[in-house]
């Protein structure tokens, strides 16, 4: 595989982890980054799941908090990253600073950190998070502090990504083929100020 970033987003249940094990089943040496922590049995069942379905011939790196720490002694030997998820990472790391008032700053930080030891390997990176913005408004300040922040992290990955995978029902769009970028690119020319409008 050339090198490059792939975000993959999507609602639950989207086909977002299986589309990116088939992408990263076109590397040679892959490395599987598992965010997840076994907190209930739910999740346990989850993570044994996805493990059974991974190939046996990529390695695994588990760790739910310190992605750059735990990745930067090890990059050089692989050639395709599959990180699955930026969801459950920045729930940890919200969760680990919970009662920080400036946690959201700190994760964008963080993102950015991780973004900037993406670029300086030669690998493939695969980006697995969820499409929160569609869903019902949080009912929590934490859980609206939660969909803001992992909003925020997937703009910024987005921004970076060579591409940017929409997953819905399965079916797959890539959107920066299809012409999206970021708004902060846009070209919207003048500001007029039309003032006959309100007559």
């Amino acid at each position: 595989m050339k090198k490059e970033l792939i975000l993959i987003l999507g609602g639950a249940r989207s086909g977002k982890s299986a589309f990116a094990e088939r992408l990263a089943r076109q590397g040679r040496r892959v490395l599987f980054v598992a965010t997840a922590e076994a907190r209930d049995e739910d999740m346990k069942r989850r993570i044994a799941a996805h493990r059974e379905r991974r190939s046996s011939a990529w390695d695994t790196l588990e760790e739910p908090v310190d992605l750059v720490a735990a990745l930067r002694p090890v990059l050089d030997r692989y050639d395709t990253v599959l990180l699955d998820c930026l969801t459950l990472w920045v729930s940890n790391l919200l969760l680990s600073k919970r009662n920080n008032a400036n946690a959201s700053n700190e994760i964008l930080d963080s993102a950015g950190q991780l973004m900037d030891l993406i670029e300086e390997t030669g690998a493939t990176w695969i980006l697995v998070s969820n499409e929160v913005g569609l869903g019902v408004v949080p009912s929590s300040v934490l859980g609206r502090a939660y969909r803001d922040t992992l909003g925020q992290v997937n703009q910024a990955v987005a921004s970076r990504a060579n591409r940017v995978c929409l997953m819905t029902a399965g079916l797959t769009l890539e959107l920066k083929s299809l012409g999206a970028r970021p708004y902060t690119e846009w070209d919207f020319g003048p500001i007029s100020v039309d003032t006959e409008a309100g007559q």
